[in-house]
């Protein structure tokens, strides 16, 4: 017997609509990161990107369970001494609120050359209105 391997004519791109509105980040993220990579699909191999297009709408509306929402700190370094930045996630979602989700999914992807492959799949609005609607996506269940 041989192992199947898809090869990159086999695999079919489809394109995925996920609505945040008043639903919680981590139960999102992991729902995107799993599309992305493609293991909803029978044909998944972890070395290839089998995954599919996801366009997130309303990401302004996400919710964060408990006390998170006062709790939850964004970390970023400039490589100087002392030059850590500590973003509380009620600056973040009001002033990037795509930036939210895209980390939420970067942390749950792989951290290689085709994880960052895997991510630009990713298409995050702040709004209900975007430009994918020639794709006609298919909505996501979460």
């Amino acid at each position: 017997m041989k192992t199947y391997t898809p090869k990159a004519d086999d695999i079919q791109r489809e394109w995925w609509i996920v609505d945040a509105a008043g639903k919680p980040l981590g139960r999102i993220a992991t729902e995107i990161a799993r599309v992305l990579r493609g293991k909803h699909k029978p044909m998944y191999t972890p070395h290839l990107d089998t995954g599919d297009h996801v366009v997130v709408i309303n990401a302004s509306e996400v919710k964060l369970t408990g006390n998170k929402a006062d709790q939850k700190t964004y970390f970023r370094h400039s490589g100087y001494m002392g030059g850590d930045k500590h973003i509380p996630f009620k600056r973040m979602i009001a002033t990037h609120p795509d930036r939210v989700i895209e980390l939420a999914v970067k942390g749950m992807m792989p951290k290689n050359a085709l994880g960052r492959r895997m991510r630009k799949k990713l298409k995050v609005y702040a709004g209900a209105n975007h430009p994918h609607q020639g794709q006609a996506p298919r909505p996501l269940d979460i």
